[in-house]
């Protein structure tokens, strides 16, 4: 059974109901976009995006009008959070491209949908140096339990990684290289491959906890029990849970984990770090992205070219 998109009407050798098969159809476009997403977080919203736009279009064809009431739709929700929304709809459609459903002309039709345009930078939250010394000194270290989230806080601040990456790393990717310790060939979003320096005491807290869990290879993160039992994996649900609890012993709300992820950029920066090197360590595609990331602004007081040595 095949579908068309501009129609809404499918191509049915049986004697389903059209409702019946388009319903169907649909479904079966979901799971193929859900399939390609790895990220948990993701697959929610866009199983999210997904279903809200099915429910609009109630039997409706898929045009870029009907896409475009959609967007109108979420006039209430922040521009991020329409823009993901918009790309589970292009990834759709990108599905039912790719499995003959609709053309290549159809298909550039229904995907020139705009994005929400963000204005101005994201304040979003961080923490200064004494602050991050604070929360690293939350985990009780005489406890395995405290060993691992020492860990957790360490490669999050440390290494600026997302919290996914931090979930699914694996002890096979703490690599020597250079004479130094990296996380080597590290995949992250978009399926960009980076290497991440490890700061040396973020290393010995790693050695701490391996030895203290008994751990050789595999995850390097795991779930331990209220008997000590350390189990296999730790889903990022769990990674997002140590970080909103050790905030909160240090006074501070509303504080997750991809706050520690911009709080080693703007230490970096505020170190004197080069951006260029910055990017790199976020994994970001482009330069004006960090910018923006960092929410860098202008000094024209004390400007940068006023020290040349001319």
């Amino acid at each position: 059974m095949e579908i068309s998109l501009i129609s809404g009407v499918p191509d049915t050798g049986d004697t389903q109901s059209p409702e019946n098969g388009l319903v169907e159809a649909q479904q079966r476009l979901r799971r193929m976009v859900l399939d390609t997403v790895p990220s948990p977080n993701s697959r929610r919203n866009y199983g999210k995006a997904l279903d809200d736009l099915f429910a609009l279009s109630a039997g409706r064809p898929f045009t870029r009008a009907l896409f475009m009431e959609y967007r109108a739709s979420m006039e209430s929700l922040a521009p991020s959070t329409i823009n993901v929304r918009l790309s589970a709809v292009r990834k759709l459609v990108a599905e039912a491209r790719r499995n003959g459903m609709i053309g290549v002309e159809d298909a550039a039709s229904l995907s020139e949908v705009p994005n929400i345009r963000q204005k101005g930078t994201r304040l979003g939250n961080w923490l200064t140096r004494e602050q991050a010394k604070e929360m690293l000194a939350v985990p009780d270290r005489s406890t395995l339990k405290g060993k691992r989230d020492y860990v957790i806080l360490g490669l999050l601040v440390g290494c600026a990684l997302r919290r996914q990456e931090l979930a699914t790393l694996d002890v096979e990717t703490i690599q020597l290289r250079e004479g130094r310790w990296v996380l080597a060939d590290l995949e992250g979003k978009g399926r960009r491959i980076r290497t991440v320096a490890v700061p040396v005491w973020v290393k010995q807290g790693i050695n701490v906890w391996m030895t203290a869990a008994g751990i050789e290879d595999g995850r390097l993160l795991r779930s331990i029990s209220k008997g000590g039992k350390v189990g296999e994996s730790l889903s990022d649900w769990a990674v997002w849970s140590v970080v909103e609890q050790s905030s909160k012993q240090i006074g501070i709300e509303h504080f997750g984990a991809h706050d520690l992820r911009r709080t080693c950029a703007k230490l970096c920066r505020k170190n004197g770090g080069d951006l260029e090197q910055i990017k790199f360590l976020l994994g970001h595609s482009s330069i004006q992205t960090t910018e923006r990331y960092l929410g860098s602004e202008q000094d024209i007081e004390i400007a940068v070219n006023d020290n040349l040595g001319l």
